[in-house]
């Protein structure tokens, strides 16, 4: 018999409903299962496309022994991550207190109030299997601990809840100077890897808002040192692993530092993030690869992502097609790159190239290489390469191909239609705009509502009250406003800053709270201030943005101080976070810096003013707005501070000027 996620919307629910574990979805139900029975309950907190997720699904979830324990002792209750952040961020932190690492899947042990005592991620089926207790003797001796000294229990769920109250709340005073920028960049330099790009080491995850940060320090300073980080880190990115060389996009992350071997998982939110950062960085130094880079991940996100017709875009493609797979979709063996390639010269260039030998990078199946830039063909070669390629994409597609999660977020929606209006007008690729403003329309239509704000999943009204799917709709419409000149986007904009003054504003220490309203279970009762960026840009970070933006456009002093009193309330903690904190860094960029303002007027289809709206998208300026007027005449002015330009009529003055 199936147990009760069989009804649930969720992919991942839905793929352990024929698991023996009676699971539980997260609600009331559960908990008061928990109460009625007294026992305590198993968390599992996951998504479709983590991979050690699945792992620990087959190896223990579908294992029935393992189900018998965890039926007879407790209540379990399964979540996905994409589909309640607002339920995994508070249950990271907790388990994060606990064993100084979180992640997925995410394993608490929760008294019968939702509190947690006990967690951990992974847990093999086996003792001491990769330095790790064994699941099945944690569930006897949690078993035990509940029932034979629960004072303990309580005690430590009180700690951890106390330890919770405070972290959520990551606000901290300040004030945003020129100083604290520059702070923000010199301690993001620290954190450079000055061999192989990117910041920190293994596992190497993009920071591209650290990225777009960076690039606009480059800018007003000409660093070479800024331009270096960006550069080297953006280039490395794109020749190694984490880049999917064959079908474009990004994986989600890098086990090494050489970002050689990746999570074969692929993001909507770090593949719209990356866009947007190779945009820019296209548009400032003008390199090919990083247009070739964007094209490819526009490419990909057409193909997999998209739903053109109904007008969405999907969240993630997995990693693996079953349990036991790790990657074997996207890597390659000798003689499969051989057979792909059909002709030996191709194939010796695809093997140099890519690096591809008898033994590659992947341990459950040696012979398996990720394919990664090692070096350039020779002048000759370069035809034979792209023609090698189109035939390596064909033979992947005639394989099975991972699972999509079709699900449509409201945040990540956003998030890729923005940078999809920024690839309209850098790329010249009107489909882009064509669909990005199809989704956004739809998140409109049916994701808003007056009194409530957006909900998280297109479609559907439940779950909602989350701060991040209002600001990244915001964000989105204000991109929408500058690409089109349609002042209804400005206006909607409008509406969802003003719903999140009123439902998520802190009129106490200022900040915005991440959810709308504290309720509902356990942690969820504690509403929180997030500002890292963790990975997806924080919802504060965010917010600010949309502020700084608004002032810039409008030029209404009630924007500022708005901005102002948000960076107040988070500029104390933004030095500290550096490399996590750039969206907010990003932020106060703008505060302190001058903002370029791109006016064109003039009649609506083809024309100069067109032209001219066109280039002043494409210029790449740090804090930089455009705004499209309808007018009789063509005329463009450019303000940078409170210094104007006086008007010009025709695209190659345009040109000079933004020069």
């Amino acid at each position: 018999m199936p147990n009760l996620l069989a009804a649930e919307h969720s992919a991942y629910l839905q793929s352990a409903a024929h698991q023996p574990v009676h699971w539980l979805p997260w609600g009331d139900a559960a908990f008061a299962k928990a109460r009625a029975e007294d026992k305590p309950i198993l968390l599992d907190i996951g998504a479709v496309w983590c991979h050690w997720c699945h792992v620990m699904d087959g190896e223990s979830y579908e294992d029935p022994s393992v189900a018998e324990v965890l039926n007879r002792d407790f209540v379990c209750v399964k979540v996905d991550r994409d589909e309640r952040p607002d339920v995994d961020a508070r249950y990271q932190r907790a388990v994060q207190a606990l064993s100084g690492q979180g992640g997925w899947p995410l394993t608490a042990f929760l008294t019968p109030a939702g509190e947690v005592f006990f967690g951990g991620t992974y847990f093999p089926p086996e003792q001491n299997q990769y330095g790790r207790p064994g699941f099945r003797s944690v569930l006897v001796q949690v078993a035990r601990a509940y029932r034979e000294d629960r004072d303990r229990i309580n005690a430590n769920a009180n700690a951890i809840r106390q330890h919770i109250v405070v972290s959520l709340d990551e606000a901290k005073p300040g004030v945003a100077t020129p100083a604290l920028v520059e702070l923000g960049a010199d301690q993001m330099a620290r954190m450079f890897d000055v061999r192989y790009g990117g910041f920190g080491s293994a596992p190497k995850f993009p920071h591209p808002a650290a990225c777009e940060f960076l690039l606009a320090r480059w800018h007003d300073t000409r660093l070479d040192w800024a331009r270096d980080i960006v550069e080297k880190t953006l280039t490395a990115m794109a020749r190694g692993g984490i880049r999917d060389h064959v079908g474009g996009g990004f994986h989600r992350y890098a086990t090494d530092e050489r970002w050689i071997v990746p999570h074969f998982e692929k993001m909507s939110y770090d593949n719209s993030e990356l866009l947007r950062a190779y945009l820019s960085a296209y548009q400032a130094f003008g390199t090919p690869l990083f247009r070739e880079v964007a094209t490819g991940t526009v490419d990909w996100v057409l193909e997999v992502l998209a739903d053109r017709e109904l007008g969405a875009f999907f969240t993630s493609q997995d990693a693996d097609v079953a349990f036991g797979d790790d990657g074997d979709y996207w890597t390659w063996t000798l003689e499969e790159l051989r057979e792909a390639s059909s002709e030996e010269k191709a194939f010796n260039v695809l093997r140099r190239v890519f690096d591809v030998e008898e033994q590659g990078e992947m341990h459950h199946n040696p012979k398996k290489n990720v394919l990664w830039w090692k070096e350039s063909p020779a002048d000759d070669e370069w035809p034979l390469l792209k023609d090698a390629m189109k035939k390596l994409k064909a033979a992947r597609d005639r394989r099975k191909a991972p699972y999509v999660d079709r699900t449509a977020y409201v945040n990540w929606n956003a998030m890729m239609a923005a940078a999809f209006l920024h690839a309209g007008a850098v790329l010249d690729r009107p489909e882009c705009n064509a669909l990005a403003l199809k989704v956004l329309d739809r998140i409109w239509k049916e994701a808003w509502g007056v009194g409530s704000g957006m909900c998280h999943v297109l479609g559907r009204t439940e779950p909602g009250g989350m701060l991040d799917d209002n600001v990244q709709a915001a964000a989105a419409f204000l991109a929408a406003y500058e690409a089109t000149g349609a002042a209804a986007w400005l206006e909607r904009a409008t509406a969802v800053m003003t719903y999140c003054g009123a439902a998520h504003w802190d009129d106490a220490a200022g900040g915005y709270f991440d959810v709308a309203g504290g309720g509902g279970v356990a942690y969820l009762a504690t509403r929180g201030k997030p500002v890292q960026d963790a990975p997806t840009p924080s919802p504060n970070g965010v917010a600010a943005l949309v502020l700084a933006r608004l002032w810039a456009l409008t030029d209404k002093p009630e924007w500022r101080a708005q901005l102002d009193r948000q960076l107040g309330a988070f500029a104390g903690a933004a030095g500290e976070l550096s490399l996590h904190g750039a969206t907010l860094l990003r932020a106060a960029d703008w505060a302190v810096n001058p903002v370029t303002r791109i006016e064109v007027t003039g009649p609506a289809g083809e024309g100069p003013a067109c032209a001219m709206h066109l280039l002043a998208l494409q210029a790449y300026r740090p804090r930089k707005v455009v705004v499209r007027k309808t007018a009789t005449a063509p005329s463009a002015t450019v303000c940078v501070g409170t210094t104007c330009s006086l008007p010009v009529a025709a695209p190659d003055r345009l040109t000079e000027l933004l020069a």
